[in-house]
């Protein structure tokens, strides 16, 4: 009755771990749910009015262009050439119902069922359930926590069958950002086997350097990006393809019968904050390294492998259970939401991931305390009478 793809697809693992929360009395103080990478602030005012004006506007509520419209692709494609050099325009440029989407219509133009696609372990597990849909086999590139989940070139699966090889940078699940001098090895390994190099960079707006060298390099490569963190409006769900003519020609055939068109009225306002809101974003990038500091300091008594943008994560310490029943006793019985390793690929047995970023630095310092392995003590009731 249903399709077996989908049927070898896991189920979404959030509600999975909100659920054992379900179960929690409350002993150890209101619930702290790491469980999802939301921006920990709301949008700026002006943005919020923008959006209403735009969602009044009947401009807004018609058809627009397949690849979205011009005001924004124009806005990215500067912004782009500010960020990394280059000569994007906005004929590079393709507006998307989110980052997932954008991800499960790239894999559409590169792969077909029974190919393969690389993916570093721990993965994003989103893109592994894309390409599992899809009939495309995901092949794990194992990252070693020593080198901070930083994948080598030398430890590529590639097989004739390959067709892309996905890196996320700053990293989910670890939080781990690459060095330039990686990705580019990762480009020209890619240029060899006539693969392409699918950058995600959902997170580059949270680091305070210069990502990488590829667009001004002239690289052909394929950028994945979301307006959903730096623009705290994940529930407008917007994101971005950059590619170069060839691969945007077909990439429209799957903007046209997967969406339409994105959603208007965040374009719009969109169009306008990417220039208007510098200032704010790197404001913005400061609270979210103030709580990355945060969850530095709390964490220091464990043993964590990997931080940044908006994750931790953690290694389990000795003693404690493996991840899938660390995860649903912290939950249950502390109140703590995290996300277990083996949702994040093969080899995770003893991580979990934090996603600090919506925790204020006061709810962090609890983390000590609820990162325990044996049952919390319910708070003594006062006496009747």
């Amino acid at each position: 009755m249903f399709a077996r793809t989908i049927l070898a697809t896991a189920e979404p693992p959030i509600p999975a771990a909100r659920a054992w929360a379900a179960r929690y009395d409350g002993r150890c103080g209101p619930a702290l749910d790491l469980t999802q990478a939301v921006p920990g602030y709301p949008p700026h005012p002006e943005m919020l009015a923008r959006l209403g004006a735009a969602a009044a506007d009947p401009a807004c509520a018609g058809y627009g262009p397949i690849t979205g419209d011009m005001a924004l692709r124009e806005a990215v494609a500067e912004e782009t050439r500010r960020l990394y050099g280059g000569t994007a325009t906005a004929a590079h440029v393709a507006i998307t119902a989110g980052a997932n989407l954008a991800f499960a219509m790239a894999m559409a133009v590169l792969a077909a069922p029974g190919d393969e696609v690389v993916l570093p372990t721990p993965w994003y597990f989103n893109h592994e359930m894309a390409l599992r849909m899809a009939g495309v086999t995901p092949v794990p590139l194992p990252c070693d926590p020593a080198a901070g989940f930083v994948p080598r070139v030398e430890d590529a699966p590639i097989t004739p069958r390959t067709r892309a090889i996905v890196l996320v940078t700053p990293n989910n699940p670890t939080g781990a950002t690459y060095p330039p001098a990686t990705i580019a090895a990762f480009a020209a390994l890619c240029d060899r086997h006539g693969i392409a190099l699918v950058l995600d960079e959902t997170y580059r707006d949270f680091l305070d350097t210069r990502p990488h060298a590829l667009f001004s390099e002239g690289r052909r490569f394929v950028q994945l990006y979301s307006f959903s963190k730096a623009y705290c409006i994940p529930g407008h769900r917007l994101g971005a393809i950059l590619a170069d003519a060839a691969f945007q020609a077909q990439l429209a055939k799957a903007l046209d019968t997967w969406q339409i068109c994105p959603a208007r009225p965040g374009q719009a306002a969109l169009a306008w904050a990417i220039p208007a809101l510098r200032d704010w974003r790197a404001g913005n990038r400061a609270v979210m390294a103030g709580r990355a500091a945060a969850a530095r300091a709390a964490l220091a008594g464990f043993q964590m492998e990997a931080l940044g943008a908006y994750f931790a994560y953690l290694r389990l310490p000795e003693g404690a259970p493996d991840a899938l029943a660390a995860a649903e006793f912290l939950a249950a019985e502390h109140g703590l939401m995290t996300l277990p390793g083996p949702f994040f690929g093969p080899g995770q047995q003893r991580h979990l991931r934090l996603a600090f970023a919506n925790a204020e630095a006061a709810r962090l310092a609890e983390l000590p305390a609820r990162l325990a392995f044996t049952p919390a003590t319910a708070p003594a009731r006062p006496a009747a009478g």
